[in-house]
Formats: structure tokens, sequence, C-alpha cells
């Protein structure tokens, strides 16, 4: 699961960044307020070859774990061994031969985060 973070991390960080901003700042409501960002989210990470190995393979944890958060909007900490049965298949899915192909992210951007060394990812 540590691949499709950096994936989606590397790829995906303005629209990562934009999504996890109005969750924090939608406490009670981010489902529906922040919907559309979650999907851009989506829609950045579903092209990666890696990111499609592992919602192929762990489909029906993902669906379990998306359908706790839709029953339990206000309280998704809920869902959290939902969530860990998920990241426990992502774990177990087989990379090999996969995400030789990476494509481009959003923008090339800077990390400006503390733990991100300062560099470009214009790959």
């Amino acid at each position: 699961m540590q691949v499709a973070m950096d994936i989606t991390t590397k790829h995906c960080h303005k629209e990562m960044e934009n999504y996890g901003q109005c969750v924090a700042s939608n406490q009670l409501t981010w489902q529906q307020h922040c919907h559309d960002l979650k999907m851009k989210v989506a829609q950045c990470t579903s092209s990666h070859p890696v990111i499609q190995k592992i919602r192929s393979d762990c489909s029906k944890e993902f669906a379990v774990f998306d359908s706790c958060l839709r029953e339990n909007p206000t309280s998704p900490t809920s869902c959290s061994a939902h969530v860990a049965r998920f990241l426990g298949c992502a774990e177990t899915v087989d990379l090999a031969g996969v995400g030789n192909q990476v494509p481009q992210p959003s923008e090339p951007r800077k990390y400006d985060h503390p733990s991100f060394p300062e560099k470009e990812f214009s790959q």
C-alpha cells in the first residue's frame, strides 16, 4: 500500500492537498462538501497501473470500507477495521512487473513540507 500512497503523493499532490484541506475544514459534512475533490483524486490516480492492480485485487475489501464510510459520514473512525482489512489486502498484492509506466503529474510541483526532499517531480 505504501507504493500506492507514494504514487498518489508524487503524482496527485495538488488534488490530495485540496481534498485534505476540505475534509479538515468540513469535519461533519465532508462527505457532501468534498465529493468533487475526492473524485479528482480518484481520477488522478486511476490511470496508474499499480493503483489499477490494487483496486482490482482488493475490490471487495475496498467496497466494504467505502460502504462503511457512506453509512457513517460523521464518524469515519468507526471504519478503521475495514480500512485495516483493505490496507492488509493491498500489502499482499503482487506488483511484480506492474507500474513500469508512470503517468504525468497534474502539474510539476515542489514539495514544501518538511518531510519531503526539496526537488521537482516532473518525470
